[in-house]
């Protein structure tokens, strides 16, 4: 009886250890576009952004900053129709020069993330 006890403990451990991690991951930034350190010839008219899990656009957003640190988002970030893992944001024209995307987003497991690249437009 005692040698049944712990082999159960045992295999209700095992399988705790084994349950899917995802259940405790946080939405990362899977790729972008305009991508981080990308030079542009011209200026892109937005922002997207594809995360690793499905996130809650009500509470996320996207900045995107000149390098005077002037605001040159157009709006709000949204969700893509379809894919809840990925948001965009629209731009004002932009100029030539660097810009930095300073991103902070709450997954659907609630856990935040937040991270921030640049990209370059012209010359």
């Amino acid at each position: 009886m005692r040698r049944l006890r712990s082999v159960s403990f045992a295999l209700v451990c095992a399988g705790a250890l084994m349950a899917p991690v995802a259940a405790f991951a946080h939405a990362h930034l899977d790729r972008s576009t305009p991508a981080a350190g990308t030079a542009l010839k011209e200026p892109p008219p937005e922002v997207m952004l594809w995360f690793t899990e499905a996130v809650e656009p009500k509470f996320s957003s996207i900045e995107v900053r000149d390098a005077k640190g002037a605001a040159v988002q157009d709006g709000a970030a949204a969700a893509v129709p379809g894919n809840t893992a990925q948001l965009r944001v629209k731009l004002k024209p932009l100029a030539a020069g660097t810009y930095t995307v300073k991103w902070r987003v709450l997954s659907v497991d609630t856990h935040r993330s937040q991270g921030d690249f640049t990209f370059r437009v012209g010359p």
